[in-house]
């Protein structure tokens, strides 16, 4: 009977203990599960933060990314006012700012202060500066970068205008550099005033020259420039010259030739360019051209002003309606 009492205890005590064991053994097991799910939930909300961060990351990635694209735009031109104005429209389309001009050297930074100011250097020297207003704090980097874009391209023109100032010829029409061109005119400037002759400056540009260059490529805009000059060599005399000013503007000096010399020898050119099919590789295209014309001496006494006034001519012949001649 003892006997049988000692087992039963025995028995008692040890399930008592087998369930102490167990008790303890899932309140570990819960306390860990408790613990794992407190980690997982905090892992889960940094994963949350992270993807988070890289979907910001990402999308600033993009943004600067579109902002050094625009490189390939602002370079399409080898004008410097042009790059400018490309740049000024790129500008628009990522950050809002108020004024925004391009400063050549030598210009009065004094009315600009408080202007954001980014210097131009190239090869050492200062060519000018970039200034805005109304710049927002969070855009400033952005500008920065744009200024960047903005400073290759004028690079591009300017070393491009060095070198066409170093050369007689351009090598691309065929025509004179615009340095050499300048020297002809003043030349011929002066033994007009000598000689108390009259004296016509033209200044001609490719209409649409741009979208040409947008639609058709680079090497069809040259083969379109190359082939305007060569109808105006063909369609001059042996004493008038013509020379690349810059870009697709193109420079024509008429010896001896007064106003309504100048007008018959202009529309014969306009016409000529506009009747000319030109073939370029794939393509075959037909373009005009805008010309302004200042007589010497009835518009202006000297090279400048010949130059302003055929070029203030030569714009209100494309705000027209572009394919015509316009006289002051």
């Amino acid at each position: 009977m003892l006997r049988a009492a000692v087992i039963i205890a025995a028995s008692f005590l040890a399930t008592l203990a087998v369930r102490t064991i167990v008790r303890r053994l899932l309140a570990k097991k819960f306390a860990e599960f408790t613990a794992f799910n407190r980690d997982y939930a905090g892992l889960s909300q940094e994963s949350l933060k992270l993807k988070t961060e890289n979907i910001h990351l990402e999308k600033a990635a993009l943004e600067t990314i579109a902002l050094y694209d625009i490189t390939k735009d602002i370079c399409k031109s080898l004008d410097e006012e042009k790059v400018f104005a490309q740049f000024r429209e790129e500008v628009s389309r990522y950050i809002s700012l108020g004024d925004c001009k391009f400063l050549k050297i030598g210009l009065d930074l004094a009315p600009y202060e408080g202007y954001t100011i980014f210097p131009l250097v190239i090869q050492h020297t200062a060519i000018g500066n970039l200034v805005a207003s109304v710049i927002q704090e969070k855009d400033k980097e952005k500008f920065h970068i744009l200024a960047q874009q903005f400073l290759i391209g004028i690079k591009r023109a300017f070393l491009y205008r060095k070198v066409q100032e170093t050369s007689l010829t351009d090598s691309l029409t065929g025509t004179f550099s615009r340095r050499y061109f300048l020297e002809k005119f003043h030349e011929e400037l002066a033994r007009a005033k000598r000689n108390k002759l009259k004296f016509t400056f033209l200044m001609l540009d490719v209409d649409h020259f741009k979208q040409i260059n947008d639609k058709f490529g680079h090497l069809v805009g040259d083969c379109i420039l190359r082939e305007v000059a060569k109808v105006i060599r063909e369609n001059i005399r042996q004493i008038d010259f013509i020379g690349r000013y810059g870009g697709e503007e193109l420079s024509l000096a008429l010896a001896e030739t007064d106003k309504e010399q100048a007008r018959f020898a202009a529309e014969r050119i306009r016409q000529a360019v506009e009747a000319k099919l030109i073939r370029a590789y794939d393509e075959e295209l037909k373009t005009t051209i805008s010309i302004g014309v200042a007589v010497f001496p009835d518009d202006a006494p000297d090279a400048a002003g010949l130059i302003e006034k055929a070029d203030a001519n030569l714009y209100q012949a494309k705000d027209s309606g572009r394919n015509r001649v316009i006289f002051s």
